[in-house]
């Protein structure tokens, strides 16, 4: 009787030795057949985190950890994504923008999407004051003198007005991309440069003196004409669009106050204008005209014409 129960009790023996092997050669047949991926994801605040996964897809790896987006974060890849052992995945706020995309396919040459994430960078923002330098204006002014030679006399020094200019800059990877005009203030007015020039007819004609002028007197208002350019120093702006939505064209275009309505031709110094702009300092008897260069808007300086409406 011992004998059978010695023989059971060691057959009972096997049968557990065998289930156990079987158990364990199952275990490691799915071990095998798992693919297992190493995956790095890095959170907002720079904190890296490493996963061991069988998912692929960049949203079902983050559910597994535990990791829930805020309203204003995203993944790059994108939460659709799939990747592959060795890959990163990054959360970052909403702003950040792709500044630049590898060239692949026509080059042949490949990329890994770590190199794709050195390609992204923030976009920020700030508001900047610079001070501008409004230059003076020179202003010449005849008159008949005591000799009959002609004589520049510079009766009032010019000074350099300042200004305090507002932007808004976006910057990218420490670069400047974009700069809009918020506001200007003048702190400084510039002050005039005003030249007499005395001049005495000669004894040849000295009953019908002549005089050299800046302006012309016979017919219309005389108007202090200065010009501007599609700069952002004349205007603020360089897209060349005008107060009436025309886009300024040298010989054609001025700026007038408010008194002559847009399209009215106006005759200045023989040559004639459409009224097609504005301009915060185009006020009372003052007129800008279009010209296509700050060069030559610094050419004309200040001279003063006589303007009639044309009919």
């Amino acid at each position: 009787m011992k004998r059978e129960e010695k023989a059971s009790i060691s057959i009972m023996k096997i049968i557990c030795v065998t289930i156990i092997l079987i158990l364990i050669s199952g275990i490691s047949v799915m071990a095998v057949n798992t693919d297992l991926k190493d995956i790095t994801i890095t959170l907002q605040n720079g904190y890296e985190m490493t996963a061991l996964t069988s998912k692929s897809k960049v949203s079902d790896i983050l559910s597994e950890n535990n990791i829930i987006l805020n309203e204003d974060q995203k993944t790059i890849p994108d939460l659709d994504s799939e990747v592959a052992s060795g890959d990163i995945i990054k959360i970052t706020d909403k702003s950040y923008n792709e500044v630049q995309i590898a060239k692949i396919s026509e080059e042949g040459i490949e990329t890994s999407l770590n190199q794709l994430l050195e390609n992204y960078a923030p976009i920020t923002e700030k508001i900047v004051v610079e001070q501008e330098v409004i230059p003076y204006e020179t202003i010449t002014k005849n008159t008949t003198g005591a000799t009959t030679d002609t004589t520049n006399k510079v009766v009032q020094e010019g000074k350099d007005g300042l200004k305090e200019v507002t932007y808004k800059v976006k910057y990218q990877n420490d670069v400047e991309i974009e700069k809009t005009l918020i506001s200007e203030v003048v702190v400084q007015e510039p002050v005039d440069r005003i030249v007499q020039v005395q001049k005495k007819a000669t004894s040849r004609s000295s009953t019908l003196p002549r005089t050299t002028s800046t302006a012309s007197t016979s017919g219309g208002t005389v108007y202090k004409i200065t010009a501007y350019c599609p700069c952002a120093k004349c205007c603020g702006k360089t897209n060349g669009r005008t107060a009436s939505g025309t886009t300024a064209t040298a010989g054609r275009t001025v700026a007038a106050s408010s008194k002559f309505a847009f399209g009215t031709k106006l005759n200045i110094g023989g040559h004639v204008y459409t009224v097609e702009d504005r301009g915060g300092a185009i006020n009372g008897n003052k007129i800008d005209i279009f010209v296509n260069t700050h060069a030559e808007a610094l050419q004309w300086g200040v001279r003063y014409l006589n303007v009639s409406v044309v009919n």
